[in-house]
């Protein structure tokens, strides 16, 4: 009789809990947030750099506008001197030479008022009507805007002023006004923003209800043209506010000088034999150009952020 042979399976060792050696673990990397972005060291230098370019002539702007003529001489540009006198230059600025200082500023606003809110309107009808409709020669425009972007605005100086010459309007109002109705970024600028801000959809259901075309424009689409009507306002009014070049080939007459051309008047009063030197009053009249040009930024800076954002992100 055969006897079974059993083989023997030997068992695992049992592992000892005490002395059992673990698995490394390995460092899980950081997620990233989708909300919040990477922080860059250099990017953040870049940054401060450019403020720091940015803020600068401000704080030397305000400084110096606290000083008198001695004080500007006899004290550091950074820092105040010993006599705040911002009051007295604020008070001597409007009151010197027969307040000629007041009319160069009520100037300045007429030709923001007319140029840059007329060239505000004529860009905002023209890039509706660019964007919405479709007309023999739309591609001829689009070519002949891009071109005029790209000319710089003193190239046309010269031809301007010989032109103006020959219809009598130099040393008028009407030759600042005038060529500052022409804003080719303002107009490809409300282009773009229309194309993207109105759907068409909306108004062929304003056209199937029976509203005109000057109704569907006024009452369906001049609404959603809010930001981008702003911020072709803020640039253009910024381009009338800071000209220069044009009024200076233009006028002649100080009574029609804008600020930019009467300040430089009065800076040019030292290099003139006899002139009177008064340098605290260009620098305190200048502080007070650019405030208002502060205000309209911080009052309009949602409106004319949006704008510019406007058709970043395709649906």
């Amino acid at each position: 009789m055969s006897t079974p042979v059993t083989t023997s399976v030997p068992a695992a060792p049992a592992e000892d809990s005490g002395h059992a050696k673990s698995a490394p673990r390995l460092r899980r990397a950081k997620a990233h947030r989708p909300g919040r972005p990477k922080r860059s060291k250099l990017l953040t230098a870049l940054t401060s750099l450019v403020v720091l370019y940015t803020v600068a002539p401000l704080i030397w702007l305000a400084v110096n506008a606290t000083k008198t003529q001695s004080g500007l001489g006899d004290s550091n540009g950074l820092w105040f001197a010993d006599d705040f006198a911002l009051w007295d230059n604020i008070h001597d600025t409007f009151t010197y030479h027969d307040g000629v200082f007041t009319r160069w500023l009520l100037n300045t606003l007429l030709y923001v008022v007319l140029g840059a809110g007329g060239a505000t309107l004529l860009a905002v009808l023209g890039g509706y009507a660019l964007a919405k409709f479709d007309f023999p020669g739309k591609r001829g425009i689009f070519a002949t805007v891009i071109g005029a972007v790209a000319v710089p605005g003193t190239a046309l100086a010269v031809p301007t002023f010989l032109m103006f010459s020959k219809m009598g309007l130099t040393d008028t109002p009407w030759a600042v006004v005038i060529p500052s109705l022409v804003s080719p970024f303002g107009l490809y600028l409300m282009w773009v923003f229309a194309t993207e801000a109105i759907p068409t959809e909306l108004l062929e259901a304003a056209r199937m209800d029976g509203a005109s075309e000057a109704r569907t424009f006024f009452q369906v689409a001049l609404p959603l043209l809010a930001p981008g009507i702003v911020t072709v306002l803020l640039f253009t009014t910024v381009a009338t506010w800071n000209n220069y070049f044009l009024p200076l080939i233009m006028l002649k007459d100080p009574e029609w000088y804008p600020l930019t051309l009467g300040l430089s008047a009065w800076n040019s009063q030292a290099e003139t034999v006899g002139g009177e030197v008064i340098f605290n009053l260009v620098i305190t009249g200048s502080l007070i150009t650019i405030l208002p040009l502060i205000a309209a930024f911080l009052f309009l800076q949602k409106y004319w952020q949006s704008g510019l954002a406007a058709g970043s992100v395709k649906e």
